[in-house]
């Protein structure tokens, strides 16, 4: 894949088509418009694309500028990537490349929000490139019309990516290679231990009284398709981990880490409280 910056109306409307592909949008709404995104990237905003040989975009990253305690950020708004791509590693080559760019543009900071209930889009937020969350906003986008969606509530992580970190540096460096973990991990409680079932893992009541270090929270993995194939059991594990996140952030724990379990069905995050010097892998 050849990654580069679009910057013409044309690559812009290309990246609107791949928006109503991929997300499969019904509404016009949902759809950044190419007259957006043309004006954002001749004003400091980013937009990558990935082609393949023959020149179709198979992906794309989009970020705006923004601003965080008085310092220059991006916003990443959207990374996609067609579903015959998705296993290739593109969407981690598009952060990375999106990185590159903000660190030459001086910027060390990009923002993005993502599902808490996305497994694998957590492990390549947390595990290959090193971000940390603290922020959980309920609903942020309202209805969506995408069928990925399924009805449910559109709660996000907003995503802190610090560029030149050295967890980051390390993680980046790592390849997406398991790194050693801090031994207090393993003796983390866990939240909310989930129960097994035939198709997904099942929620349970959550502790909201822990008061450890560092606390682990489950989710179950193929959240999409549970959306698709069972919303009510969607609904119950998108309000359970709701509660446990706005709990737990409001005490001063933040995610750092996330650990992937393909064979059980089911990630776990890493929580750990604000200040804990000893939190990222070495």
């Amino acid at each position: 894949m050849e990654i580069r910056e679009l910057t013409t109306l044309d690559e812009c409307r290309q990246v609107a088509e791949l928006e109503k592909e991929i997300w499969a949008y019904t509404d016009p709404e949902d759809v950044v418009p190419p007259p957006v995104l043309i004006v954002s990237v001749k004003r400091g905003g980013i937009l990558l694309g990935a082609f393949d040989r023959a020149g179709t975009l198979k992906g794309f990253v989009y970020s705006i500028p923004a601003v965080k305690e008085g310092r220059l950020t991006q916003w990443s708004h959207m990374l996609g990537v067609t579903r015959d791509a998705r296993d290739a590693g593109l969407g981690g080559a598009l952060k990375l490349a999106q990185r590159d760019r903000s660190l030459a543009m001086g910027i060390e900071l990009i923002e993005w929000t993502f599902d808490p209930l996305q497994a694998l889009n957590a492990h390549l937020n947390f595990a290959k490139l090193g971000v940390v969350v603290e922020e959980y906003e309920e609903n942020i986008y309202g209805e969506s019309s995408s069928p990925l969606h399924g009805g449910s509530p559109t709660d996000r992580f907003v995503a802190e990516w610090r560029l030149t970190a050295p967890h980051v540096v390390r993680r980046i460096e790592a390849r997406g290679l398991p790194l050693v973990r801090d031994a207090g991990v393993a003796s983390a409680p866990i939240v909310n231990p989930s129960m097994a079932a035939k198709r997904w893992i099942w929620p349970s009541g959550a502790n909201l009284s822990l008061d450890a270090p560092r606390l682990l929270v489950e989710i179950p993995v193929g959240f999409a398709e549970m959306q698709l194939e069972d919303a009510p059991l969607a609904l119950e594990w998108r309000l359970s981990t709701r509660a446990i996140f706005q709990h737990y952030f409001a005490r001063s724990y933040r995610a750092v880490d996330f650990f992937l379990s393909r064979p059980s069905g089911r990630g776990q995050y890493l929580l750990a409280r604000k200040g804990d010097t000893h939190t990222f892998s070495q």
